[in-house]
């Protein structure tokens, strides 16, 4: 089953906030980078690497949404 949630957000004037910190973003780079170069992560890091995969996504989604509803 699925369902709807409408929220509304106050977009900052810098979008570039919705981005991961630079220093969440270099973990979860050294995180992909050891898991491609074919080291093994431990579970631990794996689902931490997902997580801050799905922040990713959640941000990026956020941006592009308030970049449509600014145009």
């Amino acid at each position: 089953m699925s369902s709807t949630l409408r929220f509304d957000i106050e977009l900052p004037d810098d979008l570039d906030r919705f981005k991961l910190p630079s220093a969440v973003d270099q973990r979860l780079q050294g995180l992909l980078d050891r898991q491609d170069s074919g080291a093994t992560l431990t579970d631990e890091e794996r689902r931490e690497a997902e997580g801050l995969v799905h922040l990713a996504e959640l941000l990026t989604l956020l941006r592009l949404r308030a970049e449509r509803a600014a145009s």
